[in-house]
């Protein structure tokens, strides 16, 4: 499994890899938002001529990075701890934090399978039939966090635990089901729908888990004017149509 320090080196990867220009927007996001905050990115590049440049990962390893001095002009977070977190280092503008979307959790499956009903009745071991859950790091990458908290809640984690495997981000955790290395897995429902080779078996109750919101800000360390315009910008019309698209819910 990952640690840390593999985490921050793959988020230095991205950067280096991607490398942005002095005037550009750097942004450091939750795995999830990848497709939709792309076509975001695009529309506002067309509308103004301003480049937005994207690093993915989990939120955990991307706050990480923010508060290790990372160039990033804002930060879009997978759950509210996280954005707490770096807020409380002094890594954020508190006055530009806003939540911004919401989400589900959901059961998938590869390929085709009829749905269940997600209650304390579930019989996940069974339907693991040996093979292996597909999450994201349940103790720090938000989407495991949520994960395991719905289990715990239904009552069905200690059985499953030992049968988890651990991914560094939920896209990583989606991608071993659909893949087929994984028979089920747990990841927002907005990743689910991305992804043609898998099923949405069921969706966990809301009272199962903490709600799922993506809060963002604009970092401590930017000195990146179009770093506020951007950042409003998520938030717009146009912005809102493209997170509705893909499964999002709006806050704001």
């Amino acid at each position: 499994m990952p640690g840390p320090d593999c985490l921050a080196l793959a988020a230095c990867v991205a950067l280096i890899a991607s490398p942005a220009l002095a005037d550009d927007v750097t942004v450091f996001a939750a795995a999830s938002l990848t497709d939709a905050l792309d076509r975001i990115a695009a529309q506002w590049s067309e509308e103004t001529g301003q480049m937005a440049v994207m690093s993915y990962a989990g939120s955990s390893a991307l706050a990480r990075q923010i508060q290790q001095g990372a160039p990033a002009d804002i930060f879009v977070s997978a759950s509210e701890e996280w954005m707490d977190a770096v807020q409380a280092s002094g890594d954020i503008r508190p006055d530009t934090r806003r939540d911004l979307l919401g989400n589900s959790l959901v059961l998938i499956a590869h390929g085709d399978a009829a749905p269940v009903t997600i209650d304390k009745t579930l019989d996940l071991t069974a339907m693991l039939d040996g093979g292996r859950l597909s999450m994201a790091m349940v103790d720090s990458v938000p989407a495991g966090i949520y994960g395991k908290a719905a289990l715990t809640h239904l009552g069905l984690w200690d059985a499953v635990a030992p049968m988890v495997a651990q991914s560094d981000n939920v896209r990583s955790a989606l991608t071993f089901v659909a893949r087929g290395e994984a028979p089920l897995g747990i990841t927002y429902a907005t990743d689910a729908a991305a992804q043609d080779d898998v099923t949405i078996l069921g969706t966990f109750p809301a009272d199962s888990h903490d709600p799922i919101v993506y809060p963002a800000a604009v970092t401590a360390q930017s000195d990146n004017d179009q770093a506020q315009a951007f950042l409003d910008y998520l938030s717009s019309d146009a912005a809102r149509a493209v997170w509705a698209e893909f499964g999002f819910t709006t806050v704001q």
